[in-house]
């Protein structure tokens, strides 16, 4: 054999031990990517893992949650634990929707919920004005309608139209101080309602 010969033999055989490594290096990555797939999934999803129904367990996506006491005209008064973001409506529709006496249109249906709020489904004729001021007298906020408002003082009828639209759009007034919160009240106005109101 020449050493031209020898040289192509060499190259030949250099060659094939390349191409020898190549595949196994190409079978080792595909070993490890398909042990990565047959492996348990990661445990990030256990956070949310529950029964549901059946023996088996399944993965449920757990939402954050309100709770509402509703009462009054309703068919199923009570407390009732609704998904965030619920309305008016829904925490109707929870107690069993209205009782052929309820008067419907005393309520925001469409009003956001705020977790912890209650409210009463008026019923039609009934007098509210047990519900709108309180035995010592003072004028509830989160029942009183314009006419109890008005009683207050330094309240005419345009700051009672914008104490019940704060409470249409942000919910029950959790304490007084909501009232600072209300365009119009300054501190002198909330220093004479203080004593005047509850909630």
């Amino acid at each position: 054999m020449g050493v031209e010969e020898f040289e192509q033999a060499r190259k030949a055989r250099l060659r094939v031990r390349v191409g020898a490594v190549i595949v196994v290096v190409l079978v080792a990555l595909g070993c490890a990517v398909l042990a990565t797939a047959l492996t348990d999934s990661p445990a990030a999803l256990e956070i949310a893992r529950g029964e549901v129904g059946g023996d088996d367990d399944s993965f449920v996506i757990e939402t954050p949650s309100l709770f509402v006491h509703v009462t009054g005209a309703v068919a199923r008064p009570g407390l009732f634990e609704l998904a965030e973001g619920s309305r008016v409506i829904d925490a109707i529709a929870a107690a069993g929707g209205f009782t052929d006496d309820a008067n419907r249109d005393q309520l925001n249906l469409a009003r956001l919920l705020a977790d912890g709020e209650q409210f009463a489904v008026p019923a039609a004729g009934a007098d509210d004005a047990a519900e709108t001021t309180a035995s010592d007298g003072r004028v509830n906020l989160n029942t009183a309608d314009a006419a109890a408002l008005d009683t207050l003082p330094r309240i005419g009828p345009a700051m009672a139209a914008r104490i019940l639209a704060w409470r249409d759009a942000n919910g029950r007034f959790v304490s007084i101080d909501d009232l600072r919160n209300v365009a119009g009240i300054g501190d002198a106005t909330f220093d004479g309602l203080r004593d005047l109101v509850t909630v």
